[in-house]
């Protein structure tokens, strides 16, 4: 099982920037994939953004394509989400995931690791 601890939330208001970040530790071998997922209350948990830890390949939710940059720092075993102009249907608990299969990359049944989660909040 792969250790995620996510970092970096907050409350900001609309048209601010945030960066998230999720640290990654024992059996990193194991993953190919590293997403964000949020859950906003009353909303199922829905993929946000994701990368293939291999090709640095990213895929993005249409609602925040254009807005989000989901980045990594090997070295540092580090995933990143960036989140630039916010808004407040951006509210929600962001949870970091890993996994080691090859299918839909923000598809939540697909993933078996998880970090604890951190709230971002926006304020209008």
């Amino acid at each position: 099982q792969v250790h995620l601890v996510e970092s970096g939330g907050g409350e900001m208001q609309a048209g601010g920037s945030l960066r998230l970040s999720c640290v990654a530790s024992e059996n990193t071998y194991r993953t190919n994939t590293v997403a964000w997922f949020r859950q906003s209350s009353g909303i199922e948990r829905e993929g946000v953004a994701s990368i293939y830890t291999g090709s640095g390949n990213t895929y993005y939710a249409r609602s925040v394509r254009g807005r989000f940059t989901i980045s990594q720092d090997n070295a540092q075993n580090t995933v990143y989400l960036q989140m630039n102009n916010l808004k407040p249907e951006d509210t929600g608990v962001y949870y970091c995931a890993a996994k080691s299969s090859i299918g839909n990359p923000l598809a939540r049944a697909e993933y078996s690791d998880w970090g604890q989660g951190t709230q971002v909040t926006v304020s209008s």
